[in-house]
């Protein structure tokens, strides 16, 4: 089972690594891969550039083999769009191995305004991690996508390739990458939210600081 999770990582910290262990560890497998989008579709410019974003992944991972960088993305260039990321996928792993996507309650919210949602769980799974605060609207798509095809079994997962949704709810850390961004543009401390590597890394490229003369 090939398992992917994905986003803008801006910038990394701890609770996206617990939250790929913690599913990681659910699911039964070795290997979660972070694939950090180029522009991400859905959002602004990010406050680090993608190669930042890809060494302060590196520097998070370090030491950790279950935790792999996947670049697919930012080679690729251009807006990443998942549908794009698991074709190519497929293509690379073949019609039979179970895919899997890794979303959090707070993204998958909006699943129906990505591009070619409709084809994604023709490509891969979905597990929908349960965050913080985080939940799916009433009578949203993505309630209906979990109510249509949602499994309790990790076995279902692993005897398809594609087209089941699985809801965790793994005890997480409450930390957002926006709120990363607020504290450090405030001049408040980040240290223990994210790796010390991270941290430091950020504060030697003097990364998501007010430009000079505001603040």
């Amino acid at each position: 089972m090939h398992v992917i999770y994905g986003g803008t990582f801006d910038p990394v910290h701890h609770g996206h690594l617990r939250m790929a262990l913690e599913v990681g560890e659910a699911l039964g497998v070795s290997q979660v891969n972070l694939v950090p989008s180029h522009i991400p579709p859905h959002r602004g410019d990010t406050g680090a550039s993608a190669q930042q974003r890809l060494e302060m992944i590196r520097l998070a991972i370090a030491g950790e083999s279950r935790l792999v960088l996947d670049e697919r993305e930012v080679r690729r260039e251009g807006a990443s769009y998942t549908a794009d990321t698991l074709r190519q996928l497929r293509q690379e792993l073949g019609s039979e191995m179970p895919l899997v996507m890794v979303v959090g309650t707070d993204a998958f919210a909006s699943f129906d305004r990505w591009r070619d949602w409709q084809q994604i769980l023709q490509l891969a799974h979905i597990v929908v991690v349960q965050r913080p605060g985080a939940g799916l609207p009433e009578g949203s798509e993505a309630g209906r996508l979990v109510r249509d095809y949602q499994t309790a079994s990790v076995r279902e997962l692993q005897d398809n390739p594609a087209g089941r949704v699985m809801v965790l709810n793994p005890p997480l850390l409450d930390i957002s990458a926006t709120g990363i961004r607020e504290r450090i543009a405030g001049g408040r401390s980040i240290r223990y939210l994210t790796p010390d590597a991270v941290w430091q890394r950020i504060e030697t490229w003097a990364l998501y600081r007010p430009p000079a003369g505001q603040g």
